[in-house]
């Protein structure tokens, strides 16, 4: 009996040595697989909130495009106006004050004083309309830049 009893302990044993073994085995299975899940969730909500980001970026660089794009249009229709009234025969009038030196405040001739209006030819007309259109596009465009810096890039 005692030869019996020695063979089932051994049995037993290695059986529960073996379990031990294969329980460490699917637990180190179990605890690889979560980190791994942990970090393709960290990996996936990155992803998502950078999506997120984007999209909200993207919808303000479209509204921020729109208001500009309305604006530029809106000049143009205007210096377009412009223009047909100077086609069709009107004037372009500068109201404009010459600045008089100190020394010759007390020797001014007769001539053109300050706050006085003139007429400008056709051709200067349209330049003056030309350099007017070339600036509010400048000044657009350098509107668009600084709000887009501002909303966008300092973020």
């Amino acid at each position: 009996m005692s030869r019996l009893t020695a063979i089932i302990c051994t049995v037993v044993i290695c059986l529960l040595v073996s379990m031990a073994w294969k329980i460490s085995y699917y637990r180190d299975n179990a605890t690889e697989y979560k980190k791994q899940r942990d970090e393709k969730t960290q990996a996936l909500n990155m992803a998502n909130a950078t999506i997120t980001d984007m999209t909200t970026r993207q919808r303000d660089v479209a509204a921020l495009d729109a208001k500009y794009t309305k604006e530029l249009a809106d000049a143009k229709a205007e210096n377009d106006a412009l223009q047909r009234k100077l086609d069709n025969g009107g004037r372009v009038h500068v109201k404009g004050k010459c600045p008089v030196p100190a020394t010759a405040k007390t020797a001014i001739t007769s001539g053109m004083g300050n706050d006085e209006t003139i007429e400008l030819s056709d051709v200067a007309g349209r330049n003056v309309l030309g350099i007017r259109s070339g600036i509010i596009s400048d000044q657009t465009a350098l509107r668009t830049l600084q709000e887009y810096i501002n909303t966008q890039c300092l973020k």
